[in-house]
């Protein structure tokens, strides 16, 4: 049976820098893409010295204020997304805009999971985002702690 290794960390008890952390960060004024290489990079682990590539080694990031993240450019109207419902010509199609207003919060996902590879892995490690349109969410008792410095560069969440 496939388990992830955060719960079996969570299992045996390991604490320390392999076990799981919780961050949060938020979103507010913030560019999308940029926004999601650093959530990419902590989710798969990149930012820690024990990466290892075929081993969820990432943690855990809730991402507050989507509803307020920045798109630079003609995106709002020329950044389109795709998807098909299986069925003979059933190719749907939606603009940034419309999408914001209808689900904010699947912009940084989907930005998120365009960055990451395509896997079983990737699909366990995704899971470990939470993304929420507004300042309230309910991981309150994993207190997370904000995104360190040091994971990211300067120019991204320190800058904002």
């Amino acid at each position: 049976m496939f388990l992830q290794k955060t719960f079996q960390q969570n299992a045996q008890g390991l604490t320390g820098s392999s076990a799981p952390q919780w961050y949060i960060i938020d979103a507010k004024d913030m560019v999308l893409g940029r926004l999601a290489t650093v959530i990419a990079r902590v989710i798969t682990g990149k930012h820690k010295t024990t990466y290892t590539r075929h081993v969820d080694t990432g943690d855990f990031v809730v991402v507050i204020n989507s509803d307020k993240v920045k798109l630079t450019g003609n995106k709002w109207l020329g950044k389109i997304y795709y998807r098909h419902t299986g069925w003979h010509g059933g190719l749907k199609e939606r603009t940034a805009l419309d999408l914001m207003k209808h689900k904010p919060e699947e912009m940084i996902r989907k930005a998120v999971w365009g960055m990451t590879n395509k896997s079983t892995l990737a699909r366990a490690q995704v899971k470990k985002l939470k993304v929420y349109a507004s300042d309230k969410h309910p991981h309150e008792a994993q207190q997370p702690q904000v995104l360190p410095a040091n994971v990211t560069r300067k120019t991204i969440l320190a800058g904002a």
